[in-house]
């Protein structure tokens, strides 16, 4: 049986300006059909540093504050501060959150902020140009990397869950990955769960989206979902980090 979704109220009917095969459309669908089925619409603000993230304000219909190259958190934590009430949403991709926006993430998850984050890794800045990002694997070539990220010099990729997760102030953390039905159906459920925490006050909450780059990474579509599936998932393994509620 063929099941046709309509298409969700909070996102609009824009064209996409995403990469073909690019994760990013499927993530914004995904929050699209939550944020409706919470009802959250009215109220929610959402922030959009540099990036591939940086034409969210195209697709939701929603207040969309577009910040500073890795200041999200410390913009979506002034706006919870003054309006307690507003559900916050922070949109980010690797090389910002996990580079220029390093020290905002780990201090607005090390306080504690009521916040829900949605933190798209695909290994690479997408949108600058294919540049080495602090999740690029050992050995995956980019434009800064052009023989291969190397140990010395460059040093692991950052696991931005796992280090998260050593806070005691975060509250849920999970990676999950939109490369198969399966798991975009596991990002859904974790997406969900991040909002409701927000909306029940209990306090930071960050969802890890592995994701397709295929121009960035200059093979196919299909050659990056398995790229995630052979290379990425080795790495970065899928699952729950923390959850203390």
């Amino acid at each position: 049986m063929n099941i046709i979704k309509t298409q969700p109220k909070s996102i609009t009917t824009e064209s996409t300006k995403y990469c073909p095969g690019c994760g990013h459309g499927i993530v914004l669908r995904l929050i699209g059909e939550v944020v409706d089925e919470l009802g959250i619409r009215e109220k929610m603000i959402l922030t959009a540093p540099v990036g591939c993230s940086v034409i969210l304000y195209d697709y939701v219909f929603c207040d969309v504050i577009e910040c500073a190259h890795g200041r999200a958190p410390a913009i979506g934590t002034a706006i919870k501060r003054v309006h307690p009430d507003k559900f916050v949403l922070i949109y980010q991709g690797d090389g910002d959150l996990a580079a220029i926006g390093t020290a905002e993430i780990i201090h607005a998850a090390n306080r504690g902020e009521n916040l829900s984050v949605i933190f798209v890794n695909n290994a690479i800045y997408g949108m600058t140009g294919g540049q080495m990002a602090p999740t690029t694997l050992i050995g995956q070539k980019t434009t800064t990397s052009p023989s291969g990220r190397t140990i010395k010099g460059m040093g692991k990729p950052i696991r931005v869950c796992e280090m998260l997760a050593t806070l005691e102030e975060t509250k849920y953390l999970e990676r999950t990955s939109v490369h198969s039905v399966r798991n975009i159906n596991k990002a859904k459920a974790a997406i969900r769960r991040a909002f409701q925490n927000q909306m029940k006050g209990i306090g930071f909450s960050l969802v890890e989206i592995l994701s397709m780059c295929p121009i960035g990474w200059k093979v196919s579509p299909p050659e990056a979902t398995q790229f995630i599936e052979e290379r990425m998932l080795n790495y970065f393994p899928l699952g729950v980090y923390k959850d203390t509620e």
